[in-house]
């Protein structure tokens, strides 16, 4: 079945037609080609397909696309929409954040709202703020760093 949905994706309105079965993050990698959005597990325990919905985390594979009806939805290809990387990004990359890179949009886009409701976060509310997301590389400690750089400034 067919169902109409109009929502803003980035800053820009988006109409389509979606099968009623299509997850948020299927319409944003294979109707939107916004391919940042990692599909990871498929459960929402992975945290790759993160983005922000209404301002809110969240994982796209546990939504339906229609459950985001006339909601506006943010990607990583639109945290920084004048292609500067937003502060986040620049800390990741700076402070080596990242190995394989699957991980880091569900990470980024996690990290960005959890400063924004936690700017004086310690390092053990990051690592709070960050459960739920998996990265199978790092083990962490440079992911925190990130944050924590963001955090300063440093990478502003």
């Amino acid at each position: 079945m067919t169902i109409p949905l109009s929502l803003t994706v980035n800053g820009k309105a988006v109409t389509a037609a979606v099968d009623a079965r299509t997850l948020l993050v299927q319409f944003l990698r294979e109707h939107l080609r916004l391919t940042g959005t990692h599909q990871g597990c498929d459960t929402a325990q992975c945290g790759a397909c993160t983005v922000h919905l209404d301002g809110r985390p969240v994982k796209s594979c546990s939504l339906l696309a229609v459950q985001a009806q006339g909601c506006s939805v943010t990607t990583i290809e639109g945290l920084a929409p004048e292609g500067e990387l937003h502060p986040m990004q620049a800390a990741f990359n700076a402070c080596h954040g990242l190995q394989c890179g699957f991980c880091t949009p569900g990470m980024v886009m996690t990290a960005t709202k959890l400063l924004e409701a936690n700017p004086n976060a310690s390092e053990a509310e990051i690592r709070a703020g960050l459960d739920g997301n998996m990265c199978r590389c790092t083990g962490y400690h440079n992911i925190v760093r990130a944050v924590q750089h963001c955090q300063s400034g440093a990478a502003a």
